[in-house]
């Protein structure tokens, strides 16, 4: 081999190294830290130092200043982050470009709040597994909303309407709420009854500032974060719960308290990038969410919109 293919050669597979690393570089960049950029990768906090580290010896350029206090770009980091995030951008309009063209056949990611994955699409997609055969499925139970740009999911099933732009958002259904505890722990008098809330990371969404005024003074002796664990403290007799109707009305362990109707209703929304909208299997998993949302006993379907 010539001298000058060799050198070629070297350079090719550093450029590919580079390229390869380069997604590390750029989500330190975002976050600053190396916990938070390994969190968001999936990988170990050391995997992330090493292939930065990589990629400034391959460079010859330091791009972060290691700070007790986290990773702060050096001004060439900072010049370099510019390009990486017009790479990166360029790579995700790919990606979502190749599923826009795909076939039937292939991987569909949903998004959706922890309880809606699991009680909701869940049991009632495996129920209708005949109409996604081809299909292979992955259900993200998270409270956060993710990234459809960059192609956390495909598919996204949100309780307020999306405010990121470039995003296609449907209404598909309302889900309402009632007041729930476990049988026999209504025959209680009112003055002892004792609550199960939210934190205060969630104090202000609308059902939760419902509950606080049914409450009023009295006790909350649970809250959390997470609606399953209100919903099982609840079945446990623990006190009473504001609850979606979808999840608790068919509860043999629950019973609903009708004398405290709720007027408290909140919409969820099926969000997708426009990129993936062009996909068959996409499109057919939306639409089976639409049907699965309208044939769920506590969500009312919304008209359909063009």
């Amino acid at each position: 081999m010539s001298v000058q293919k060799s050198t070629e050669k070297s350079l090719a597979e550093n450029q590919r190294l580079q390229w390869d690393d380069v997604r590390y570089f750029l989500e330190l960049a975002r976050v600053g830290s190396l916990s938070g950029a390994a969190r968001n990768l999936g990988v170990e906090h050391s995997t992330v130092a090493r292939r930065v580290e990589a990629l400034e010896q391959s460079l010859e350029i330091r791009l972060f200043d290691r700070l007790p206090k986290g990773w702060s770009l050096t001004p060439e980091g900072e010049t370099l982050a510019i390009q990486a995030k017009r790479l990166d951008d360029e790579a995700q309009a790919f990606s979502r470009a190749a599923v826009g063209v795909s076939s039937m056949k292939g991987t569909v990611r949903i998004s959706a709040p922890p309880v809606l994955a699991s009680h909701l699409l869940v049991p009632r997609l495996a129920g209708i597994r005949s109409q996604w055969m081809n299909i292979d499925l992955e259900v993200i139970g998270e409270s956060r909303d993710a990234n459809l740009a960059r192609g956390e999911a495909d598919l996204a099933i949100r309780m307020s309407r999306p405010t990121a732009p470039g995003l296609v958002a449907r209404c598909i259904g309302e889900t309402s709420y009632g007041l729930y505890a476990a049988y026999g722990y209504a025959n209680r008098p009112e003055s002892e009854w004792e609550f199960l809330g939210y934190d205060d990371d969630l104090g202000q969404v609308p059902q939760q500032r419902w509950l606080n005024q049914i409450a009023g003074d009295r006790r909350f002796v649970f809250r959390s974060n997470d609606l399953g664990a209100l919903l099982n403290a609840a079945r446990v007799g623990l006190g009473i719960a504001a609850l979606p109707n979808f999840l608790a009305a068919n509860d043999t362990a629950l019973c609903l308290l009708s004398n405290h109707a709720c007027s408290t209703v909140r919409q969820l929304w099926l969000v997708m990038h426009p990129d993936v909208k062009r996909s068959p299997r996409v499109r057919l998993v939306a639409d089976l969410l639409l049907t699965l949302v309208g044939e769920t006993p506590g969500l009312s379907l919304k008209a359909k919109q063009p």
